[in-house]
């Protein structure tokens, strides 16, 4: 066996594993309370990591919500039972099946056969099924079937605008949010991370240096003292080397945070879940806004029957 590749191999082991026993060992004396000083770092550096933890948890909050858009039936009523068939054709299909059926098969084929695309199953697309189903249980010449029919091709036009707008907070607000949480905050996390381990090291070489070169608590006796004229060229070394990777993990840390706390990323991803929000509303608000008047219109002729059918009965 070639003893000098086995030696080196042991030694590479060595290098690695020690820092990281050299850090768990200064955070477990950290956490006893056994640990005289720790270095402490800037005020400003702590007010950055409370400012992204702060905008970390604003990504989380807002997506426990906001993913919800990513399913469809997120409104749909949960006592509401429909079957295979409800949910066979959209309101729209139907209504032009039934407004061009020649005789009653035609018309009960339009209700039961599967169309061309499953309807939806949002609440509007519920009710407008249910406005659906009410019509055809009436008359055909009663007002309320008339009502009912154009109200339920409404509220299926509402529910094809609603799932517009959940696809657009989906693609644009929450990939946007998730991106910046997995990529960008997480980034920040990994650096902060990069400066607490330089923070441990450094401090687990001064302990070393300070303790004789245990790392432990001092013994019974012996005289602490972390002076310069009391270190070792090697001490010194180590030391030396802790700081430098300290202060510039630490840089590297600030200007990471730095760059994920002023970019307008977030403003902007916001922007778009407002928009997406008001072009829903706007065009619900001009279905409604068309559909009322037809609405009033049949009330107000049924009304006018309903008064000359009481003033010639009198």
């Amino acid at each position: 066996m070639d003893m000098s590749r086995f030696q080196n191999l042991g030694k590479t082991i060595t290098s690695s594993f020690t820092p990281f026993a050299a850090r768990t060992s200064q955070f477990m004396r950290e956490t006893l309370g056994q640990a005289d000083d720790k270095t402490q770092l800037p005020s400003d550096y702590l007010e950055l990591e409370k400012r992204v933890d702060a905008l970390k948890q604003v990504h989380q909050q807002l997506l426990a919500v906001t993913t919800q858009y990513e399913h469809e039936d997120y409104d749909y009523p949960t006592n509401l039972r429909e079957s295979i068939v409800d949910l066979s054709r959209t309101v729209s299909e139907r209504v032009q099946l039934l407004a061009s059926a020649a005789n009653a098969t035609e018309a009960q084929q339009a209700l039961t056969k599967p169309g061309s695309k499953s309807a939806p199953k949002t609440f509007n697309h519920a009710l407008g099924r249910a406005a659906l189903s009410s019509a055809h249980v009436l008359d055909p010449s009663d007002p309320l079937a008339t009502a009912l029919e154009k109200y339920a091709l409404a509220c299926e036009q509402v529910g094809d605008t609603r799932i517009q707008q959940d696809q657009q907070i989906a693609s644009r607000f929450n990939a946007a949010f998730n991106t910046t949480l997995n990529t960008n905050i997480n980034f920040a996390q990994k650096a902060r991370k990069n400066v607490e381990n330089a923070r441990l090291t450094l401090d687990a070489a001064k302990a070393k240096a300070k303790n004789g070169g245990l790392g432990f608590a001092p013994i019974a006796g012996r005289k602490e003292n972390l002076d310069e004229e009391h270190l070792t060229e090697e001490q010194r070394a180590e030391i030396e080397t802790a700081e430098d990777e300290f202060v510039g993990c630490t840089e590297e840390a600030v200007g990471v945070m730095k760059n994920v706390l002023d970019t307008p990323e977030p403003l902007r991803n916001l922007a778009d879940l407002v928009q997406a929000q008001l072009e829903f509303h706007k065009k619900a608000f001009e279905i409604y806004s068309e559909l009322a008047p037809l609405i009033d219109s049949l009330q107000v002729e049924q009304e006018a029957s309903y008064r000359k059918s009481r003033d010639e009965g009198a």
